[in-house]
């Protein structure tokens, strides 16, 4: 496999875990499923499916096991990704990575941290999602 290839099937992989549990889940998840599905509605919903099953998985972990939990996700997500290049021509192959390597930078912009979903009325803050945390420091960092 191409060096460039390997490279956006790895990303593809660690952008799915990444964004598992962050607020660009919905939009990875749903961009993922429409990949691989290849626009088949019954392959897409087991995809979907899949990445649920994935999100579950990465949500309760003991300590000792979130490494080797996130790693083996990694690892059967960039092997789903590697066997759709592989059934690819050049030219949809080159535009898939592309998709892969956007996905990629997606994730990595979620689980750098910031605001995000969160709208401030007043003193209040709206947060809209599961298994939510917000975290406000004010004034400078020390």
């Amino acid at each position: 496999m191409l060096e460039w290839v390997a490279a956006a099937v790895a990303a593809g992989g660690t952008a799915v875990v990444q964004a598992a549990g962050t607020d660009a889940w919905a939009i990875v998840r749903q961009r993922t499923a429409r990949l691989l599905s290849r626009d088949d509605p019954e392959r897409e919903r087991t995809e979907l499916m899949r990445l649920d099953q994935t999100a579950t998985d990465l949500a309760s972990p003991t300590p000792g096991e979130a490494a080797l939990v996130r790693a083996r996700q990694e690892a059967a997500w960039a092997a789903r990704f590697e066997m759709l290049l592989e059934s690819l021509g050049e030219a949809e192959r080159e535009r898939v990575a592309r998709e892969l390597n956007d996905l990629a930078d997606q994730a990595r912009q979620a689980s750098a941290g910031g605001v995000s979903g969160n709208v401030f009325r007043g003193p209040t803050a709206f947060q809209v999602g599961d298994n939510n945390r917000q975290d406000n420091h004010f004034g400078p960092t020390a």
